[in-house]
């Protein structure tokens, strides 16, 4: 009986599984197969900027709610997941930032060699199009469009005159040689269009006819045999499907799905999987562990002028949006919503900042059972701090080894006092930036959490009841050389040939910043070690 069989099998069309699929098919002789449980990208909503808030609560997200947080007030938290070609590169704000030059050293201190700063660096720069910046930190020509964005409303101007004025200095370029500063985002945007995963690295090749994309393609889980991962099962259609790998299966599926996957697959913390039913084919302890995300607690205020973002969305303005987007490719449909943002440090003694400050020029707020930003009536800005370093650790289990029950999320935010310590610290540099000479007459009173909330006690309060996420679960499959170490530095599960995990499940820490320009490398730098290049 013939088989159905690929030189690789990529699991997942995310940062970095379209990363990967572009990079090894590039060699004709090496077939190969990407397959995304959800499906195509070509809604508009996808590809102009501001469609992102629309797309939440939608099918392209894998809608996981984490299970109810002890230290958060037993609150479940909306964890998405993007859930389309692109993976959550098609559905998040677009921010390109990478992290600090302490982060990378971090993980190469550990014992994963080269994986320091100055290891990592070039696979930013490889595929990277900045069309501002081109120095030793920034990259031209590469497949990823990095923009400065068309337009900023003048709320954002005044927050970043508002940080100066509180001994926040400007930089301009967060990723370049000083991280700390208040500062425009760069976005990944091509000529106001949104440059996911997706549209700069797969559909320039879809022409290859070595490369072949499959979408709403459910894996259930891997085929091992003589301690080898030699293909995988899904579902299609209807239909279940089997394929082998001649050289390797890579699982790029994320910090949720690439740990789930192992786990159903027999792969995991042996006790673990037999409570629920499922064979255990390889123990390993580690897998689903380490996992950690990234908690913001946020103050809103309300405008003195209708000059923010809310009530864009109105269906009359907005369809005057989208006609000036289309002619021009300007306006408020161009908006990510977060144009300015800032690092800074919690204390002196902190060596590399770990609060970042979002703001937002609307005005909102998260609450629970939602599934997206709720408008508030009127105009209003937002301003958010997120511990950028969280030390609590979570898991993600089993709850049954069916593949359409979703697993157990928990990111046990908060766990760690030391975060709790470090949210208060951003709450109160959020008030200092507020209440800087810049937002003179822009803005009313504080309406979230408001002035009843003044003491250190009351403001721990309402971050429990209030906190919410930053949407960047890492770490579950970590690399490293310990016992709760997933993969090795070659990203080559541990114990096990012809597998390796190449996604964010892979970090044994956070990097401090957004996580899709770290994925991206990851996606890089894995296909690099795939196709041979020396872990020097």
């Amino acid at each position: 009986m013939s088989r159905t069989t690929y030189t690789y099998v990529i699991v997942g069309a995310g940062a970095a599984g379209c990363v990967l699929a572009n990079r090894l098919s590039a060699d004709p002789s090496a077939r190969v197969l990407l397959l995304e449980a959800g499906g195509g990208d070509r809604s508009p909503l996808l590809r102009i900027p501001a469609g992102f808030s629309k797309l939440m609560g939608t099918k392209v997200n894998w809608m996981f709610d984490t299970v109810p947080q002890k230290h958060l007030d037993d609150r479940r938290i909306f964890l998405p997941q993007g859930r389309v070609l692109g993976g959550s590169t098609s559905i998040n704000a677009m921010l390109y930032v990478r992290g600090n030059r302490a982060d990378y050293d971090a993980w190469r201190d550990l014992g994963n060699k080269a994986w320091g700063y100055d290891d990592v660096l070039p696979y930013f720069r490889a595929h990277e199009d900045n069309e501002r910046l081109a120095d030793a930190y920034h990259g031209t020509g590469g497949e990823l469009h990095v923009s400065d964005q068309v337009q900023h409303n003048p709320m954002s101007a005044a927050f970043l005159r508002a940080a100066q004025e509180t001994g926040i200095p400007y930089t301009a370029d967060p990723n370049g040689e000083h991280q700390d500063g208040v500062f425009y985002h760069q976005v990944t945007q091509r000529r106001a269009r949104r440059e996911s995963a997706s549209s700069a690295f797969l559909r320039p090749v879809l022409d290859r006819p070595n490369l072949t994309v499959l979408t709403h393609a459910q894996v259930g889980r891997l085929i091992v045999e003589n301690g080898r991962a030699v293909g995988l099962t899904y579902e299609r259609k209807g239909r279940r499907e089997t394929v082998y790998a001649d050289a390797e299966v890579v699982l790029s599926a994320g910090a949720i799905n690439s740990p789930w996957l192992l786990l159903r697959s027999g792969i995991g913390p042996a006790d673990e999987l037999r409570a629920v039913g499922v064979d255990v084919v390889h123990d390993l302890p580690g897998v689903g562990k380490n996992l950690h995300d990234q908690l913001e607690v946020y103050i809103t205020r309300e405008c003195a002028q209708p000059v923010s973002y809310s009530g864009e969305d109105r269906w009359d303005r907005a369809l005057r949006h989208v006609i000036q987007y289309g002619l021009y490719r300007t306006g408020p449909a161009t908006a990510t919503i977060t144009e300015v943002g800032a690092f800074v440090n919690s204390a002196a003694d902190v060596v590399s900042p770990d609060i970042q400050l979002h703001f937002l020029p609307a005005y909102v707020v998260w609450k629970d059972g939602t599934h997206s930003a709720e408008r508030i009536p009127g105009h209003g800005v937002t301003l958010l701090a997120c511990n950028v370093r969280p030390r609590s650790r979570g898991t993600v289990t089993l709850v049954s080894k069916d593949p359409s029950v979703l697993p157990a999320v928990d990111p046990n935010y908060l766990a760690d006092p030391h975060d709790l310590d470090v949210a208060v610290e951003g709450f109160h540099r959020m008030r200092e930036v507020f209440a800087a000479p810049a937002f003179d007459g822009l803005l009313k009173e504080e309406k979230l959490p408001g002035p009843s909330v003044q003491t250190d006690e009351e403001i721990r309060a309402y971050i429990r009841k209030w906190g919410k996420t930053d949407y960047h679960p890492v770490g579950t499959c970590k690399m490293g050389v310990d016992d709760l170490a997933v993969v090795d530095p070659e990203l080559r599960v541990h114990g096990l040939a012809g597998l390796r995990v190449v996604d964010s499940s892979i970090m044994p820490n956070i990097i401090s910043g957004n996580t899709q320009a770290p994925s991206m490398m990851i996606g890089e730098r894995g296909a690099a070690l795939i196709l041979g290049a020396p872990l020097a």
